[in-house]
């Protein structure tokens, strides 16, 4: 049976309101970079991860890696910061830092991702395929939501988040280093008018 991740983990991926869950360690492909995301080079990132997420897929799909297994490409997702503090409405897009990833099923190893990307340069060309990563991340307990509309219009949704925090009594640690939120892509930008996009805006939290 194929995994679907917006069934079988709906409630990571799909929040109707404000939501507090606790997530298990999971594996990633990873890419930092910095800079304002509207940029060609952002664009160049995100194209190095999806070749290896698929060629991954399909490895599996084929039996290549043990028992074949099907299932959906996770969705591409963000965790983001600046270098100068700027926030909300007074944003420095230019001094945003991140690190771009998309989540990869257990039962893959660093090993089959260094040889899937192996396989990948072989064929394609792209400048960040060589700054890739994998990581395992557990990011404990968090708070997301919904995010529905434009990037720009995130700060009104992160002020709903901020409430939830100070009615729960909680507050917000970082996230895979130093990066102050999460984020998850449930549309993909280069197809989805802005006003339909829908984003998945996550905290990590711990008692205040």
């Amino acid at each position: 049976m194929k995994h679907e991740w917006r069934k079988a983990e709906k409630a990571w991926y799909l929040p109707k309101q404000p939501t507090r869950l606790t997530l298990p360690a999971l594996n990633f492909i990873t890419l930092a970079g910095t800079g304002d995301p509207n940029q060609s080079q952002f664009s160049e990132q995100v194209g190095a991860l999806y070749p290896v997420a698929y060629d991954l897929r399909m490895a599996l799909k084929r039996g290549e890696l043990g028992t074949p297994y099907e299932y959906t490409v996770y969705p591409l997702e963000g965790v983001w910061t600046t270098d100068d503090g700027s926030k909300g409405a007074d944003l420095n897009k230019s001094a945003l830092r991140y690190k771009i990833m998309m989540r990869q099923p257990d039962r893959l190893t660093e090993q089959d991702f260094q040889e899937s990307l192996a396989r990948v340069m072989a064929k394609k060309q792209n400048p960040w395929f060589a700054a890739l990563k994998w990581e395992t991340f557990e990011e404990g307990q968090v708070l997301q939501t919904m995010h529905h509309g434009p990037f720009d219009d995130e700060p009104a949704t992160f002020a709903q988040l901020q409430t939830v925090l100070a009615a729960e009594h909680l507050k917000v640690i970082p996230t895979m280093g130093d990066y102050w939120h999460r984020e998850i892509y449930l549309t993909d930008a280069r197809r989805t008018a802005p006003e339909k996009a829908k984003t998945v805006l996550r905290y990590r939290v711990a008692p205040a």
